[in-house]
């Protein structure tokens, strides 16, 4: 199943799900009073928060720090390969195959920690969504709760799969769950 056909049917169950959803929510009492239903985009939440800015400022300078780590390295690779070059001509060739496999071994260890670092930043940053995607649950709850929402759903953005693909503004929560985060998360 090609990339876009999944993304298409996801859309189709999550509308789906929805329309069920809401099919239900009318044709079981929820009819005698107005059914409201709001969106939120939890990425800008966690953008566009104060919290959420700090936690992915946290990361960033986490990452600026390793990557400071990895330049490191780098240049040091840079320069054994010039000293190898500007060697080359004195070495006899057992110097030549020894010096060779010391900087394959380095080029392998550097490649190694390239990928634990890929690795390690991959984990924190799920870490991070996953604990800010509970506290924007509970801000959106509390804002749902406050203005009689029965039903938020999880509009996506770009960067993610994008569920809703239309929505008048007026249902559009994001603003509020971003200012009640705020306030829950200081």
């Amino acid at each position: 199943m090609s990339h876009s056909h999944a993304r298409r049917s996801l859309r189709f169950l999550a509308a789906l799900a929805v329309f069920g959803l809401v099919t239900a929510a009318v044709g079981s009492g929820w009819a005698a009073e107005a059914f409201k239903m709001g969106v939120v985009d939890p990425q800008s939440v966690l953008e566009k928060s104060k919290a959420g800015r700090k936690a992915l400022e946290g990361l960033k300078s986490h990452a600026a720090s390793r990557q400071k780590l990895l330049a490191k390295d780098e240049e040091e690779l840079k320069g054994l390969e010039g000293q190898m070059k500007s060697q080359e001509g004195g070495l006899s060739e057992s110097q030549k195959k020894e010096k060779q496999a010391q900087f394959r071994t380095k080029i392998q260890d550097y490649q190694k920690r390239v990928q634990e670092f890929n690795q390690e930043l991959a984990v924190k940053q799920k870490e991070l969504v996953d604990e800010y995607m509970e506290k924007i649950q509970a801000a959106t709850k509390a804002v749902a709760e406050r203005n009689g929402v029965a039903l938020v759903v999880d509009k996506g953005s770009d960067a993610t799969i994008k569920i809703v693909i239309y929505n008048k503004d007026t249902i559009d929560l994001t603003d509020q769950v971003i200012k009640e985060f705020d306030k829950q998360n200081k």
